[in-house]
């Protein structure tokens, strides 16, 4: 007996439900016999390419083409099994151990997924923290349970414990991605999708970023001798507010990060976030100030991007800010606002900020260039001289 060949295959019947879609499939192929192994994704022919065996133009693309890899991963790692087993594999047997096993927690289910599936480490803590949000809301949910009714009391419970609204909708969509785990691995009948009647909102958030006043307070700071240790925190903030780095980026940065074309200092990196690579040159930008930051490190740069939690972090940027006099509130991430909308208030070209920021697209800069009130006041006045 030779090893089964597997194959995803898109609405095999030919045929469209009263929706548009059709039903993504796999196909399994051993001696001359074949058996269809459903998905349990539903699709419109234009969300399914032929050619490369790959969802597209789908909101969830990413999230559906993952749930078809382990899908098919799944069905390797059964027929693996049956074979250590020393039992001849049939197409029959292979359903037989497919079928859901006896538990029926959900929350079990997810945190097996989590720990097995191939995660950005950022997207698996993010994720992590709505399960154990359902735990402490409901320890004992069950596949049935998760239903359009929960959904709403889940809600529920999120503003009761005074989750803002784009909080709550970040867990919803975690939510909704564990379920169409659940869904591709059959413990969640397609019909019984909870998200099919319910509309997750949000609300266009208000970046927060620093003033060039409450800047020059930052940079004034002379830490007294009880809070010295807040100096790499404080340091390491400005560096970003100057380059526009993420936390992610910041902390991945090392020795080999820092590079000379023609005698200048440039900064050279793949974004975390995106594999977008960021050239930075940090000479050019905020009058060199970042480099004035890597040479008070000098010989010890991999010690300058090595930082506390994220968490910590910003909680020691709120003792930094009381003593600097700054009462707005704002967190590592408000540096990468503050360079764009500063950069932005300085006269940079919006395309030169998006290179910059390793933004995609320019769409997501844009917001930037709306932010400061003193922007619209300098152009105002620059097109009246």
């Amino acid at each position: 007996m030779g090893k089964i060949k597997y194959r995803p295959v898109y609405n095999r019947k030919r045929k469209l439900n009263s929706q548009g879609k059709a039903l993504l499939q796999v196909e399994a192929y051993l001696s001359g016999k074949r058996a269809c192994f459903s998905t349990h994704i539903y699709l419109t022919p234009r969300q399914w390419n032929e050619k490369r065996c790959k969802v597209v133009h789908h909101p969830e693309a990413d999230s559906l083409n993952y749930m078809l890899q382990a899908f098919v991963m799944e069905l390797e790692h059964r027929e693996m099994e049956l074979w250590r087993k020393g039992v001849e594999v049939t197409l029959e047997l292979l359903k037989q151990a497919l079928r859901p096993e006896a538990s029926s927690s959900f929350l079990d289910f997810v945190k097996l997924e989590l720990d097995t599936a191939r995660l950005k480490e950022s997207t698996r803590k993010n994720q992590e923290s709505t399960w154990k949000l359902l735990g402490t809301f409901q320890p004992k949910l069950k596949f049935e349970g998760v239903s359009l009714r929960f959904i709403q009391e889940f809600v529920s419970y999120m503003e009761g414990k005074g989750f803002g609204i784009n909080t709550i909708a970040k867990h919803l969509k975690h939510l909704r991605t564990f379920v169409n785990w659940a869904i591709a691995k059959g413990n969640i009948k397609d019909e019984d999708y909870p998200f099919r009647r319910y509309r997750i909102k949000m609300e266009n958030g208000r970046h927060s970023y620093l003033t060039p006043e409450e800047m020059k307070r930052l940079e004034d700071l002379d830490l007294a001798e009880g809070y010295r240790s807040l100096q790499h925190t404080l340091d390491a903030f400005l560096f970003c507010c100057y380059t526009g780095l993420r936390y992610s980026d910041f902390v991945h940065l090392s020795e080999k990060n820092m590079v000379s074309l023609e005698g200048k200092r440039w900064i050279v990196f793949s974004s975390v976030k995106t594999g977008v690579e960021v050239r930075l040159p940090v000479y050019l930008l905020f009058d060199g100030k970042a480099c004035r930051l890597l040479d008070k490190y000098e010989g010890h740069w991999n010690e300058f991007f090595s930082l506390k939690s994220n968490t910590c972090v910003n909680h020691e940027l709120h003792s930094i800010g009381k003593l600097a006099g700054v009462e707005k509130h704002f967190t590592f991430h408000t540096a990468r606002h503050t360079n764009a909308t500063l950069l932005i208030y300085r006269g940079a070209n919006i395309t030169t900020v998006q290179k910059l920021l390793g933004h995609r697209s320019v769409t997501t800069t844009e917001i930037y260039s709306e932010i400061m009130g003193k922007t619209i006041v300098r152009d105002l006045t620059k097109s009246i001289v």
